[in-house]
């Protein structure tokens, strides 16, 4: 019913990355497809960029916060273990809302839109706001090469609502957990707590790995998901998969035969990936420059640490 995106004013160019780790602006473009990023600032988190988006989307939605039955927030770097960070954005959108956190890392968007998908389709809720936000600055050791050059912040929201047709279809996904470990954090809290002169936790990522892993199996989702909406290929609009890297986004859409009509969401080149909120990023993105058309059929799919999938064909606002 509506959509939101909260991108941080700060760009940061592949040059300024470069300063701390040793890489430089073609490398980054070659793998990555990255030339730009946005880092939040230094009053600015979780919650203020989900805020940020969520008011948005309830704007184009045309609903005040006190119509929402719950809120869903994705993201994996609210750094307070408790409470959680979805009820502080729903006092401050003005609700009273039902209101969770998802740690899905970055497939945490399309874990919160089957949520909100669910909980309609039950009659438990009328309207649900999703929202993905992740201020990824915070969990990333800006030294470090394997990931310092690769994630930003941002915040991405959307309205869901009741619809006499579907408007969403059914959710392909899944983890495998035993592959936890190749994007993980630095050391856990208790490790900390016990080795007070560890350095600060940051993620790691072992990236061939999770590349590997990633165009091995996040196809076979991607087609699972369109079987289940009843829909072919060539009946969607637009292909907004997780922008994690461009090598990988280009390689699944020819993976599941996309034909040339199909918008592929590009988001990556100048926002970065943004965990959680990278999804609904390259949606707005993709909306707000005609690339495609309103009420057009979109194929979504997150992947990320857990390691973690999901994906659904949507009706997009």
């Amino acid at each position: 019913m509506g959509l939101g995106a909260y991108r941080p004013a700060r760009a940061v160019s592949n040059a300024e990355v470069c300063e701390l780790i040793d890489s430089d602006d073609e490398w980054i473009r070659r793998r990555t497809g990255i030339v730009s990023r946005r880092f939040a600032g230094p009053d600015e988190d979780v919650v203020s960029m989900a805020v940020e988006a969520g008011a948005r989307a309830l704007e184009q939605a045309g609903l005040p916060g006190s119509r929402l039955d719950t809120i869903v927030l994705a993201s994996m770097t609210h750094l307070q273990q408790s409470p959680g960070a979805a009820p502080q954005v729903a006092h401050r959108l003005g609700s009273r809302a039902a209101a969770m956190d998802v740690n899905a890392a970055c497939a945490g968007f399309c874990h919160g839109l089957a949520v909100a998908d669910s909980l309609v389709r039950s009659r438990t809720a009328d309207h649900v706001l999703v929202i993905g936000s992740d201020k990824m600055t915070d969990v990333i050791d800006p030294t470090d090469r394997s990931t310092a050059f690769l994630f930003a912040d941002g915040a991405g929201a959307v309205v869901v609502g009741p619809s006499e047709s579907m408007g969403i279809g059914p959710v392909a996904w899944g983890s495998d957990g035993d592959l936890h470990h190749l994007i993980a954090h630095s050391a856990s809290w208790l490790e900390l707590r016990d080795k007070p002169d560890l350095p600060w936790p940051t993620m790691r990522m072992a990236g061939q790995e999770v590349f590997r892993w990633t165009t091995r199996e996040v196809p076979a989702t991607a087609r699972t998901a369109l079987a289940l909406a009843g829909l072919a290929p060539a009946d969607l609009a637009a292909f907004i998969p997780h922008q994690a890297n461009l090598r990988i986004i280009e390689k699944v859409a020819k993976e599941i035969d996309l034909p040339p009509h199909v918008a592929i969401a590009r988001d990556i080149v100048t926002a970065g990936n943004t965990s959680a909120a990278s999804i609904p990023l390259a949606m707005a993105q993709l909306v707000e420059s005609g690339e495609v058309a309103d009420g057009g059929a979109a194929l979504l799919i997150g992947f990320g640490a857990g390691l973690t999938q999901a994906a659904q064909v949507v009706q997009l606002p």
